[in-house]
């Protein structure tokens, strides 16, 4: 009886090795998929952030631009009493 136990007991443990080295395999191959998977995503990720990082590089570059000739520029008061001034020099021309 005692062999009979141990024989059923080995081929029950013989079918759960098996069961759970097939279901090892699967989930190993599930893995490699979905790693290989985000491996691509990271990567589109990374080169998007890289083309951002560039075309902020631009933005800067041409709003340091824009800024140094707004500093050229007259500003509106500056334009108001300039234009009082050339209106009163008219006047005084008549």
């Amino acid at each position: 009886m005692v062999d009979d136990i141990r024989k059923i007991l080995g081929e029950y443990k013989d079918e759960t090795k098996r069961h759970f080295d097939e279901k090892t395999g699967e989930i190993k191959r599930h893995f490699d998929v979905m790693t290989e998977d985000l491996k691509g995503q990271i990567q589109t990720v990374a080169e998007q952030v890289v083309a951002n990082s560039e075309t902020l590089e631009v933005i800067k570059l041409d709003l340091e631009v824009i800024k140094n000739d707004l500093k050229q520029k007259v500003s509106r008061d500056e334009f108001v009493i300039l234009e009082r001034r050339v209106s009163m020099l008219e006047a005084k021309q008549k």
